[in-house]
């Protein structure tokens, strides 16, 4: 596969484990190119056209010197100037593939948290009361990614000659999408019964080894898990703390995340909903992972690297 296959293939993988389901996701894309049809000329010019076929803006094809048929990638979670320093030591690398967004996807994070509101409508949150919150918390985090310095990696991926894209989303829908199917079938009743099923993940059972394995933040192993929702595994990055109190009355009993600060954690309890925190980087290698082993069955080999974790299910 060329880079550029690699790249459509993360997108459409992305689309089809998507939790809003692929016919809400292109009805986002149809209505993205309505808009912007009624665009001027200059503010056309202006527009990122990507948009119109990438639902996903936290995901780009950051670099491509080449592209070229891949045979070997050099697959992290972070990837920073030192992980393509790396790439150049190791040698024969054909491409460089980050989870988490840099350059341009970083610059672009926010654009994809809409997700958590569609998706939070889906498990009874009124849409209205979703977006309104989200909207505050996604120009939070667009303010607070406008002074990063996007472009360190991807100017060093290209003075070093490497290909490099990032993958974010979509792996994390990956990776939302088996824990629903998982979690589903099995249909915990308590929270004991819910860390059981996560401990059975490899990516889990690595990560415990090491201290970070799949906890309970809010609530206790005989706590009822009332209706589970996975909303905080995938749409970019933490939604609104505020959100908490609104998932209690839709009647929602636990959240399944990556993680959780502080401040979110009291706001949950306060609101009675329990919180089991998967793990951050076990739940990224998860989704990574999903969709290496895409390209695994093409006969493309990976060199893990940057914590993850590395688990084949060809």
């Amino acid at each position: 596969m060329k880079v550029s296959e690699i790249y459509n293939l993360a997108l459409n993988k992305g689309i089809d484990a998507d939790l809003r389901g692929r016919a809400a996701v292109e009805k986002t894309l149809a209505r993205r190119r309505q808009n912007y049809d009624r665009l001027s000329n200059q503010e056309k010019a202006d527009f990122d056209t990507t948009k119109l076929t990438n639902p996903y803006a936290d995901s780009q094809l950051l670099y491509v010197k080449n592209d070229i048929e891949v045979k070997k990638v050099l697959a992290g979670i972070d990837i920073d100037p030192a992980e393509i320093l790396m790439a150049k030591f190791l040698g024969d690398i054909d491409l460089i593939f980050s989870h988490h967004p840099i350059g341009k996807g970083l610059a672009n994070l926010s654009d994809v948290m809409e997700l958590q509101a569609e998706v939070l409508n889906l498990y009874g949150v009124p849409i209205n009361v979703a977006e309104g919150l989200m909207r505050e918390r996604i120009s939070e985090v667009a303010r607070g990614l406008n002074a990063k310095n996007h472009q360190r990696t991807v100017d060093t991926a290209r003075l070093m000659g490497f290909n490099l894209i990032c993958c974010h989303t979509p792996c994390d829908n990956l990776a939302a999408n088996f824990l629903r199917e998982k979690i589903g079938e099995a249909a915990p009743e308590r929270l004991s019964d819910l860390m059981d099923i996560l401990s059975q993940i490899p990516e889990y059972r690595e990560a415990a080894k090491i201290g970070v394995g799949p906890k309970i933040f809010v609530g206790n192993p005989e706590s009822h898990c009332g209706k589970i929702i996975l909303s905080e595994i995938t749409g970019g990055t933490a939604g609104s703390a505020k959100l908490y109190a609104k998932m209690a009355m839709a009647g929602i009993g636990t959240t399944v995340g990556m993680h959780v600060s502080e401040e979110y954690r009291k706001e949950a309890e306060a609101a009675n909903i329990n919180v089991v925190i998967a793990g951050h980087i076990s739940s990224d290698s998860l989704g990574v992972n999903l969709f290496l082993d895409e390209l695994q069955r093409q006969g493309v080999e990976i060199i893990p690297c940057s914590g993850l974790t590395r688990v084949s299910r060809v």
